[in-house]
């Protein structure tokens, strides 16, 4: 059942980064005082549950945040699903990387891919909680 669920959890996300919509999960992480910190982001890029993608500025204080502490969770909910996923983040910089991440939504906060504080922030999942429906499942990935 927990690939079942896994795949369908991997639609959902896949469904919400297709959309574009403004602030689809919430990105929570560890502030410089050590507290958990909840932003709401969207997802850029997903590959199934173990890999989002989302932008950023270098100036903000999520990358910030980030550099101190790789730590982070990624939950995505509504009233039929809530997919919560564990694990690190990392700043990507790197000019490939920034022009395949590149979009419209982009346009709005960066002159364009080669902004030096346009950066891509790569989550990768170690471990997850799915509801979705009546079902539900935790596990390691």
């Amino acid at each position: 059942m927990s690939k079942e669920l896994i795949a369908k959890a991997a639609e959902v996300i896949k469904s919400e980064t297709a959309e574009w919509r403004d602030g689809t999960c919430t990105l929570a992480l560890i502030d410089e005082a050590g507290y958990p910190t909840a932003s709401t982001m969207s997802v850029i890029k997903s590959k199934g549950i173990g890999e989002l993608k989302f932008s950023t500025g270098l100036d903000s204080n999520k990358a910030r945040r980030i550099q101190k502490c790789n730590r982070a969770s990624v939950c995505l909910n509504s009233s039929n699903y809530n997919i919560t996923l564990v694990g690190t983040i990392e700043i990507l910089t790197d000019p490939k990387t920034k022009k395949e991440m590149w979009n419209a939504y982009c346009e709005e906060y960066w002159t364009g891919p080669d902004d030096p504080d346009f950066c891509v922030l790569r989550f990768t999942t170690e471990r997850y909680n799915l509801w979705l429906g009546t079902e539900g499942a935790e596990g390691i990935l």
